[in-house]
């Protein structure tokens, strides 16, 4: 039987161009004459803050507790908390009922939600034994997403995950120039990884069917970096627990034709998505994207288009800011916790922004 009944996003009618905000939300409601929409409806765009940015591994400082999250998100402007499932704030196995009910009633008090646990996954391992651990993992996060009240649990095809040096996160040892994805398992296919990622998506849709959670594939990498590599994922899954979690920052190519592209073809199964990166105040006082260190050569991610494709297609869902990558001083030495509270308000000044002026 299902634990709690799956609830589908209602379509919302044709309705004249209406921008609406309220203290809890930012929103976009608006309709756009444009003849390459199928459903011109009204969206609704929700800014969250993903956990992770808060996990104390990035930045010199402590993680913050899940109360003390919720009250600086509330106090920025955020709608809602993205919960990661690693500790110290989200592992399932850490948190009993009591902890879950609290969680779900400190959120529901300030008038946040949570809309989404993410889980860390990795479904390429040609070893059983280590699929069938990921499995348990996805489908207790499964169950946690349902008792905080999320609807949403985010997947990975293969998480490559996130070694501590010093105390301080970092993709060096994972996605280096020697430490890559393919030496891990040097005797297996790009086809083998892709079935045991297809098969064991297809066994955790019907855990998520039975807790009424919708699971989003994000297109990230290994594996499905290429946009066009998660949709096919989703497809030949063929589930209706199984939408995509398209990210502009993770695809392979910015120009505006690459993301139209994707935008149009993932349509009605884009369920969730996420933006990051790091800002900063111009002299005029307006909040722009910076060019970090790992990013030189490479544009900038251009969010304006990306909301108003999203707008086009009657998006209804979340953008969560991720501060997910080590954060330095100029001096290139680890920066403390109050540079990502800085970052923390000055993203979410960013998107509003962004929203606003659609």
């Amino acid at each position: 039987m299902k634990r709690r009944e799956f609830l589908e996003k209602s379509s919302l009618a044709t309705g004249a161009a209406l921008l609406a905000s309220s203290a809890n939300a930012t929103t976009i409601n608006r309709e756009k004459a444009n003849p390459a929409k199928q459903n011109s409806g009204q969206a609704n765009i929700k800014i969250g803050l993903y956990s992770i940015s808060y996990l104390g591994i990035w930045y010199n400082g402590p993680a913050l507790t899940f109360e003390e999250m919720v009250k600086r998100a509330k106090d920025v402007g955020y709608d809602g908390i993205e919960l990661d499932n690693k500790r110290p704030l989200g592992n399932p196995m850490d948190l009993n009922q009591a902890a879950r009910d609290k969680m779900r009633n400190l959120v529901e008090k300030n008038g946040m939600e949570i809309p989404c646990v993410a889980a860390n996954n990795d479904f390429s391992s040609p070893i059983q034994e280590q699929r069938e651990m990921q499995l348990l993992m996805v489908k207790e996060t499964i169950k946690l997403a349902a008792d905080v009240g999320a609807k949403i649990v985010r997947l990975f095809a293969a998480w490559f995950g996130v070694p501590i040096h010093n105390g301080i996160g970092t993709y060096d040892f994972v996605r280096g120039d020697f430490y890559t994805y393919e030496r891990k398992y040097p005797y297996v296919t790009r086809i083998d990884k892709w079935s045991y990622v297809r098969e064991c998506l297809k066994e955790v849709t019907g855990f998520a069917e039975e807790y009424g959670i919708t699971l989003v594939l994000q297109n990230h990498p290994p594996l499905t970096d290429h946009w066009k590599d998660c949709y096919n994922m989703v497809k030949e899954v063929n589930s209706e627990n199984l939408k995509v979690c398209l990210d502009l920052p993770m695809m392979i190519k910015h120009d505006k034709e690459w993301v139209e592209n994707a935008v149009r073809t993932v349509g009605n199964l884009q369920t969730h998505s996420h933006f990051g990166g790091e800002y900063f105040r111009d002299s005029s006082g307006k909040v722009q994207q910076k060019v970090i260190s790992s990013k030189f050569g490479k544009p900038l991610p251009d969010y304006g288009h990306f909301l108003e494709l999203m707008d086009e297609i009657s998006y209804n869902g979340w953008f969560t800011f991720e501060l997910c990558h080590p954060v330095l001083t100029d001096s290139h030495e680890v920066a403390g916790i109050e540079y990502v509270h800085e970052q923390v308000e000055l993203a979410h000044e960013f998107m509003k922004d962004i929203i606003n002026s659609m």
